[in-house]
């Protein structure tokens, strides 16, 4: 009796021990790496594909070249514009030119002329009509001529002061206004014209290219997809029973099984409850259906322990 009592406690004791909740398994997770799309701003044929899928490129190294011909033809346009405009505001400066002049002083000088004969006719005519030795309409008639020529004169002077003394200050800013916005125009084309260009933004590897050359590339569509290298992370996930055993800040070791399980140290950064099961990393996560699950987030102290690791490719976390 105390041999079978002995075998039922030794049993039961195995049972308790192969179902102890909480054993903590090793976690499975995947490698990460942020991502970076590299979009065209202006419409264009893809001309020109430097790169192919798996290349490591260099920021500011150039991936595509657009075909964009409307390019050309603003440019001409506006080449043109700002030719005109500076000639304009040229003119506005320095006034008439040297002939321009010379007739406006020929003119000056043949008004002068006519003036001065009025002048002497209304002299003359003057003491004339005093002694009614001829009528008054006759006078009148001299002395509108005289009124007109004084007033010819007079504008020709004032002809004359504005080409020596340039146009009027407003008439020069206007001009300047014309030709600052033409040269604008050209500098709009002159960027349109480096857009053409498409320009990695970061030090990445070619993850994906999305057009072939020939094939037209819309303002903001995706023409070229990358991974930071230097952003590589783990994610896993776990349930909030585990919580107390990852912490914030705390050093893990995390073994990566197709390079025969190497050893990568790293640090936990971030703890966050999952909200979509989309987002769950860990393949058949052991929870209980009423448990919230957790993302893990685990940086390597070394990144170059980890640049050269596959995406998505399978790392274990241990407890």
């Amino acid at each position: 009796m105390k041999q079978y009592i002995l075998y039922i406690a030794g049993a039961l004791t195995l049972a308790s021990c192969g179902n102890n909740k909480d054993t903590v398994k090793p976690v499975q997770g995947k490698v990460e790496r942020d991502q970076v799309a590299v979009v065209s701003k202006i419409a264009g044929r893809i001309s020109v594909l430097k790169v192919q899928e798996g290349d490591f490129v260099h920021k500011g190294d150039t991936l595509a070249i657009l075909d964009i011909p409307e390019v050309a033809a603003k440019k001409a346009q506006a080449e043109g514009a700002v030719t005109s405009a500076e000639a304009q505001y040229q003119m506005t400066v320095h006034g008439a030119t040297g002939n321009q002049l010379k007739q406006l002083q020929a003119k000056k000088q043949a008004l002068k002329e006519q003036y001065d004969f009025a002048q002497k006719s209304i002299d003359r005519l003057g003491a004339m009509v005093k002694d009614s030795l001829i009528p008054q309409q006759q006078y009148d008639e001299v002395y509108a001529k005289y009124q007109g020529a004084k007033a010819q004169l007079i504008a020709v002077d004032a002809e004359i002061a504005d080409v020596q003394n340039g146009v009027r200050i407003e008439q020069q800013t206007m001009a300047l206004g014309q030709q600052d916005r033409a040269l604008g125009a050209l500098q709009e084309v002159a960027v349109a014209d480096k857009e053409r260009y498409i320009i990695a933004p970061q030090d990445m590897r070619i993850e994906g290219i999305t057009l072939k050359t020939g094939e037209l590339a819309l303002p903001g569509y995706t023409l070229v997809t990358g991974s930071l290298l230097e952003s590589t992370y783990f994610r896993f996930t776990i349930p909030e029973k585990q919580l107390k055993i990852y912490q914030t800040g705390s050093t893990i070791k995390v073994t990566v099984p197709y390079l025969d399980n190497k050893s990568i140290t790293g640090t936990i950064k971030q703890v966050k409850q999952i909200g979509a099961y989309a987002n769950i990393a860990t393949a058949y996560p052991d929870y209980d259906m009423q448990e919230s699950l957790y993302e893990v987030i685990v940086k390597p102290q070394q990144p170059e322990d980890a640049a050269k690791l596959y995406t998505k490719s399978t790392v274990i976390l241990a407890p």
